[in-house]
């Protein structure tokens, strides 16, 4: 997204065979095949991970920290996203699986799941105290925030001001680790089991703050794999849960939406719907809402391409696992608690990646020329000329990215006809 952020999704050039899938999918023109392989604009690139759903080749693959990194710290808390429970079948007992995160490494573990019941209590305080833009646009998607940032930036504003559940998390771990270990923090490591590479690069360069809270990713599939070895095994688990149905309910789309006791509310899921509300959002169509739960992955964060198991299928596991849960056992405490420790530092602002140039006169000679050339092509964005769109393509022209030779429609057309 900016200068030396590291991005998450990866391409493996070997595996790549240059068909157009990934660039037609991917909702921000980051991708452009060269000289027979798929190409990654790293600046416009919001690590969704559409493009590693699409491929059919597995040439595109998330990155994220492996369980070596554990032995860099004296003391490790596992925060497992509660889209991890979806993974497992028949599974009854929460504690099962923190329990079995315990016994394959970690010293502790801190449900994801804690904190999102706190933002929903506090979510809806702010609500009743505060006049927010509306639609007020949720913030717990890290994709969905760096498309708005990209691609909406007019929209910047109208997201909820808050912290990630999994950032929160790790606040509270750690200073719970350092009271009950006297530990120093750099002593202490934070890993989030993590459902999608969104969250990875999130992680690793945070939005709406500077300050790096998590110190390491897993991936939900390879901690999946630990635990299968071990839960068999578990007879009596430990009592380690500590959140209630409102909690493990934002493991999936319009989970967090109906937290907020609010009717006036839209959860769309899937990154397409995603960009139709919010292009509506920008039309002024959706001010009647209070508030938009919008989720990069199809069925919300059980959708990761991270995860192992059927969306839909980890849904109805969760949705089942929630009869056995009260409703919530968090809260936000306005006596006890600082507000602040809740809220960002920085704003999300505009990120530029699909500027022109920096200066507004040659921007618009640009802009002036791009309109120009795409008239000229016959507008069928076939994507033969390795970009997503003829208009990408004559940007790409403008920009010295590549020659008007590329065209194979139009040279087609020019082409006379062949006799027999």
């Amino acid at each position: 997204m900016t200068e030396g952020i590291q991005h998450s999704v990866t391409l493996n050039t070997e595996k790549c065979k240059g068909c157009i899938n990934c660039m037609k999918r991917c909702p921000t023109e980051a991708i452009r095949i060269r000289n027979g392989k798929a190409h990654i604009i790293e600046e416009r690139c919001i690590d969704c991970g559409e493009c590693i759903r699409i491929c059919q080749n597995h040439a595109k693959k998330a990155v994220f920290d492996g369980f070596e990194q554990l032995s860099n710290y004296r003391y490790t808390i596992a925060l497992p996203a509660p889209s991890l429970y979806g993974q497992f079948n028949h599974l009854e007992d929460i504690d099962l699986v923190l329990t079995g995160l315990k016994r394959i490494g970690f010293d502790d573990v801190f449900e994801v799941s804690r904190s999102a019941e706190v933002i929903s209590d506090l979510t809806r305080k702010i609500f009743q105290r505060e006049q927010l833009t509306r639609p007020c646009i949720s913030s717990a998607c890290p994709a969905i925030e760096k498309l708005i940032a990209v691609r909406f930036p007019n929209l910047c504003d109208n997201l909820l001001p808050i912290l990630a559940p999994v950032e929160i998390a790790a606040k509270k771990a750690r200073a719970a680790a350092i009271k009950q270990t006297g530990l120093k923090p750099e002593e202490i490591g934070i890993f989030f089991v993590s459902p999608c590479p969104a969250k990875v690069t999130s992680a690793k360069h945070p939005f709406g703050h500077t300050e790096r809270l998590i110190d390491g990713v897993l991936s939900c599939s390879d901690v999946y794999l630990r635990l299968l070895n071990v839960m068999k095994d578990i007879t009596v688990p430990e009592q380690l849960a500590a959140s209630g149905l409102v909690g493990i309910s934002w493991s999936f789309a319009g989970g967090e939406s109906a937290a907020l006791l609010k009717d006036k509310y839209l959860a769309a899921d899937g990154i397409e719907n995603a960009i139709k509300v919010l292009e509506e959002i920008e039309d002024d169509k959706l001010n009647h809402l209070d508030f938009v739960e919008l989720s990069a992955c199809p069925g919300g964060c059980v959708g990761g391409v991270l995860n192992v198991e059927n969306p839909f299928v980890a849904r109805a596991r969760i949705q089942a696992l929630r009869k056995f849960l009260p409703v919530s056992l968090n809260h936000f405490d306005p006596r006890n608690e600082d507000y602040s420790q809740y809220c960002w530092t920085t704003p999300v602002e505009y990120l530029p990646a699909f500027r022109l140039d920096e200066d507004t006169g040659k921007a618009l000679e640009k802009l002036n020329m791009i309109e120009k050339i795409t008239h000229t092509l016959p507008g069928l964005d076939c994507g033969l000329c390795g970009a997503p769109s003829c208009r990408a393509y004559a940007e790409d022209i403008v920009n010295g990215r590549i020659t008007e030779e590329r065209c194979v429609r139009q040279r087609d057309q020019n082409s006379p006809p062949t006799t027999r």
